[in-house]
């Protein structure tokens, strides 16, 4: 994986870093291996992931095609409009 430090930002650097981390799920494998899981376990976590995410994109296609409502979008909080630019007056 790699990130590219523009203007010497570290910080944002590092956000871009976890965020792509995230997306690909190293800290969620990270926390799985930390300690052991039984074979069984294994197939019965990996089993229901399989069924969490062929329900989801059945979920998400019956809405496409509009045999179940869409769920309600978020409102984001309303900005105040930005105050009138006014025209410098000439000095004089």
């Amino acid at each position: 994986m790699q990130v590219l430090v523009r203007d010497n930002n570290v910080d944002q650097a590092l956000r871009v870093l976890k965020k792509k981390m995230q997306r690909e799920g190293v800290f969620r494998e990270m926390k799985q291996r930390r300690s052991y899981e039984k074979p069984s376990e294994r197939k019965t976590r990996e089993k229901a992931e399989a069924i969490r995410r062929a329900r989801k994109l059945a979920r998400k296609q019956a809405i496409r095609e509009g045999l179940l409502p869409a769920p309600p979008k978020k409102k984001l909080p309303e900005r105040k409009p930005p105050l009138p630019q006014t025209a410098a007056r000439p000095a004089g």
